[in-house]
């Protein structure tokens, strides 16, 4: 399986949220209980200092960890699931590059047809529209993180012409970036917004 190059907040902010799409990609190991689960898991959400992310579940167990018995993160779901998941992982990696579905298809050793059937089964979106969520993730991120401007932002994120961004980002977050991160702001500051 390929290492998901994802930042250890990152992780966590998929864990808050229950992102059932990075399933098999990392796994959620806590101090406190021994236990690692799935980033889907909905049991009730550890501590941050108290949690681990290991790539694999054989490093969970080596270290220790047994398993959510209420997410089952042993069981595979799909079996093509190791497909989906050499898929999604390549995506994750590679969002900041232009990618084709041929691209993703070699990768992962199948038809491009194959591919986009089997993704959309198991992932209910297509492999563009899971690009463009894994895209809006690192934008929302970057927003929310870091002071870089929206246009340095885009290019990171993997987006080619401002535009599309633009138009994808008000689609998927239902206001401008600049909108988003102020918001955030307000957040953070304790101030609340009406």
């Amino acid at each position: 399986m390929s290492n998901v190059q994802m930042s250890f907040d990152e992780m966590w902010d998929k864990i808050m949220e229950c992102d059932r799409s990075y399933d098999g990609l990392f796994y959620t190991a806590v101090k406190t209980t021994k236990i690692f689960c799935r980033p889907s898991c909905r049991s009730r959400k550890p501590k941050k200092k108290n949690v681990i992310f290991y790539e694999t579940i054989l490093q969970c167990e080596e270290a220790g960890y047994r398993a959510c018995k209420r997410c089952q993160p042993e069981i595979e779901h799909c079996p093509q699931i190791d497909l989906i998941r050499q898929a999604t992982a390549f995506l994750v990696n590679n969002h900041q590059k232009r990618i084709l579905l041929q691209d993703v298809a070699r990768h992962v050793g199948i038809s491009t047809f194959y591919l986009e059937r089997l993704f959309k089964e198991e992932m209910n979106e297509t492999p563009r529209e899971y690009l463009e969520k894994i895209r809006m993730d690192r934008v929302a991120f970057l927003l929310a993180n870091t002071s870089k401007t929206t246009l340095e932002i885009c290019y990171e994120a993997g987006f080619q012409s401002p535009s599309n961004f633009y138009k994808a980002f008000r689609e998927r977050k239902r206001c401008s970036p600049t909108e988003f991160r102020k918001s955030k702001q307000t957040k953070e500051s304790g101030h609340a917004v009406d």
